[in-house]
């Protein structure tokens, strides 16, 4: 965030900043898609950590679940980044958590190194480009506005804000992850590309 000089579509240059120091304040977006249902959704964050990606599925899916109660299996497709890979100790046992909290049987299903691209969610990326080009992005406001004026397959997306303050470089203790790691199961022929985690079944979750 801050007022650096950023081109529209029309090759036109808004009027900012004569340099671009580095921004005293970041907003990182991730997002969520519904393959089969085309439905967005855009969580900004300060920074990209394992527990940001953790609490960004968590809200989202405190968002939808109301419409999708009847969902027991989870599949999340994954771009296999430092921060969410399936050797990253913090996302996995945050993964488990989210698994027993919501109920729900995960599947992370992990693209290859190299191979984003093939992610539907990084044609999102292109569609929110193009609604801040051109647009001094120097306050929270700013950006969540150009988000919601996006579109998807015809819809705004849905969009919200993580708050709150994450360290990087959390990692879970050795002792700690052998228990994490029991919970995971892991494909024979990939099993750093596709986990699969089954929920414990508490007595609420049964009542």
């Amino acid at each position: 965030m801050g007022g650096k000089t950023r081109t529209d579509a029309n090759g036109q240059v808004t009027k900012g900043w004569d340099h671009d120091p580095p921004a005293k304040e970041k907003q990182v977006p991730f997002g969520i898609l519904m393959v089969v249902a085309g439905a967005l959704t855009l969580l900004f964050g300060s920074r990209e950590t394992s527990d940001v990606w953790a609490d960004a599925l968590q809200m989202w899916w405190q968002h939808v679940r109301a419409f999708y109660g009847h969902i027991k299996r989870l599949v999340i497709y994954l771009d296999n980044g430092p921060k969410n890979s399936g050797r990253r100790t913090q996302f996995l046992k945050r993964m488990v958590q989210f698994a027993d909290w919501s109920g729900l049987e995960l599947r992370l299903v992990y693209y290859p190194p190299y191979h984003s691209k093939y992610n539907p969610i990084e044609r999102c990326w292109s569609a929110l480009e193009k609604k801040w080009n051109g647009v001094i992005l120097n306050c929270l406001k700013v950006i969540l506005q150009c988000a919601l004026r996006m579109t998807w397959r015809g819809h705004h997306p849905t969009v919200k804000r993580l708050h709150g303050e994450y360290p990087d470089g959390v990692r879970v203790p050795a002792k700690e992850m052998k228990e994490v790691e029991a919970r995971l199961e892991r494909s024979k022929t990939l099993p750093k590309y596709d986990i699969t985690i089954k929920p414990r079944i508490t007595e609420r979750q049964v009542n």
